[in-house]
């Protein structure tokens, strides 16, 4: 959040209706809380999470993981029945 271009509140985490199981998490810059959105707190970072999403996202645990071959956002949902072979999409 430090590195980006505009001044940010935090992080906004959507779903979206696509990819080969149906749903992708989306994660991007907040710059503006929008109605009815849920914000957390974590060790002083903001997650605001869209009211779409709440019924995909509730239970799950988010976090940042870097390894040798890639870095990014990981999402354990216990909501989830399956995945697609790629791991970008899920179904719930």
């Amino acid at each position: 959040m430090k590195r980006a271009d505009k001044s940010v509140l935090g992080l906004r985490i959507a779903v979206t209706n696509t990819g080969c199981s149906g749903h992708m998490y989306q994660v991007e810059y907040a710059e503006e809380v929008r109605p009815l959105e849920e914000v957390m707190e974590q060790e002083g970072i903001k997650i605001f999470i869209d009211p779409l999403a709440m019924m995909f996202v509730f239970g799950s645990n988010l976090d940042y993981v870097e390894s040798k071959l890639q870095s990014g956002f990981v999402f354990e949902n216990p909501n989830e029945t399956s995945r697609c072979g790629c791991g970008e999409s899920f179904a719930v």
